[in-house]
């Protein structure tokens, strides 16, 4: 059965973030993962996760400024400079957190800068990160995102990323398939992940409409979970989308894959 990891940046949010790594243990995760976590010590985030027996299985690269509504800066050729530190820093958190993969958002390329610029500044910026994180034993990812949530976004399809990274030359740039975006932007999950399985490196899910949890929605996941079993996925499904009520009264999906898993056992 696939094992799944609390997105902390989208589940438990009726609840303080340093209290979510609780919060995710208590309700039966034993991994998490989040956006970002520059915003508070690597020491206390590694306390949180010893504390609780959890794996942090992904982080994203520094994103610019996320408030402001920036959703990466890999596209933005004259960042090239904040991109690379951007790496570094993240590559400080990694080692004190031991996270085996981050991924990169590449961005909402700017006014002026057109998609063959930005394309190639996303190719020279993977290539950098796929690099360094080489070095230090770690995956980069990177995610196609779908553009009715992220207008603008610099790659919507998964043809479009695994071109990126088929271009970096590199064998340390992998796919994030989050299920969720390629719903919404191209449908045939079930055929794209079992074309592309060999460079998938992580997978996120939510059902459509609404980003909500499996069972919510149109998308079948128990077909899903099965494929990735026969297929022989091995690494966490992050568990990204909205609760419809709260987190632990919506983990019903959670619970029903579980016992399929067992009676299939």
């Amino acid at each position: 059965m696939p094992k799944f990891a609390a997105n902390l940046t989208m589940l438990f949010n009726e609840v303080p973030f340093l209290d979510r790594f609780a919060a995710a243990a208590e309700a039966g995760f034993d991994a998490v993962e989040f956006l970002f976590p520059y915003p508070y010590k690597a020491e206390e985030l590694a306390e949180r996760l010893s504390a609780h027996n959890l794996k942090l299985v992904l982080h994203n690269l520094p994103a610019g400024n996320w408030e402001g509504g920036e959703r990466g800066i890999a596209c933005l050729p004259d960042r090239k400079g904040e991109f690379k530190e951007g790496v570094g820093r993240a590559i400080e958190y990694a080692r004190a957190l031991n996270v085996p993969q981050l991924n990169c958002l590449v961005g909402i390329p700017t006014a002026g800068v057109d998609r063959d610029t930005a394309l190639a500044t996303i190719v020279e910026n993977l290539t950098y990160a796929a690099g360094e994180l080489k070095r230090e034993g770690i995956r980069l990812l990177v995610e196609p995102c779908n553009s009715y949530d992220i207008p603008g976004f610099a790659l919507n399809r998964s043809a479009e990323a695994l071109d990126v990274i088929a271009k970096t030359g590199s064998d340390n740039v992998f796919l994030q398939y989050d299920i969720y975006h390629m719903q919404r932007m191209e449908g045939e999950l079930a055929a794209t992940i079992k074309k592309h399985f060999a460079k998938i490196a992580h997978i996120q899910l939510a059902d459509n409409p609404g980003r909500n949890e499996p069972g919510t929605g149109e998308i079948n996941y128990p077909f899903l979970f099965d494929l990735l079993d026969t297929l022989g996925y091995e690494g966490y499904i992050g568990c990204e989308y909205k609760p419809r009520t709260t987190t632990v009264q919506g983990l019903g999906w959670l619970r029903s894959a579980q016992q399929r898993a067992a009676e299939l056992a």
